[in-house]
């Protein structure tokens, strides 16, 4: 098993090699493409403008965030949304006062099945400080949003 194994993560590489030199595989056609501008936006509004075009978010009781209420490392905390909306484009996760809000933006293709009639989305985010942590869907050309503060302790001692 191990032999075959290696034959064929060789015969992968040796492929993707003569590819890459061939100039048939490039980094920007195997890598995704992803919104720089509003990863590196300062502020809610900025970041929300930027991925979206638009500031207009609507609160909405459809989207459910499942985060940790006292987070004793900021530097990784789970987050989970699930969503019922229907016709869902994307699922993106900001945190207030984060440097930079945006942490993370899934664009979810239209033939994705949802899982029990709504969409989950699991990740693990750095939240900076105490903050909000927001989720914001865009789901038939509208964007709603939904909320939840994340306390995040000093040493994990609560406090």
């Amino acid at each position: 098993m191990k032999r075959r194994s290696l034959l064929k993560g060789s015969l992968t590489a040796g492929m993707a090699g003569v590819a890459a030199t061939a100039g048939l595989l490039t980094p920007q056609m195997v890598m995704a493409a992803w919104p720089k501008a509003a990863f590196e936006a300062k502020g809610m509004n900025n970041a929300v403008k930027s991925l979206f075009g638009s500031e207009g978010l609507t609160a909405s009781g459809d989207i459910s965030i499942k985060a940790p209420p006292i987070a004793e490392n900021g530097a990784v905390v789970n987050i989970a949304v699930s969503t019922s909306l229907k016709n869902v484009d994307s699922i993106s996760i900001l945190v207030e006062k984060n440097a930079q809000p945006l942490t993370s933006s899934f664009n979810l293709a239209a033939v994705t099945e949802p899982f029990i009639k709504t969409r989950v989305i699991k990740t693990r985010v750095k939240v900076a400080k105490t903050s909000s942590v927001i989720a914001v869907v865009k789901s038939g050309g509208k964007l709603y949003s939904a909320g939840r503060e994340v306390k995040v302790t000093i040493g994990g001692c609560g406090g």
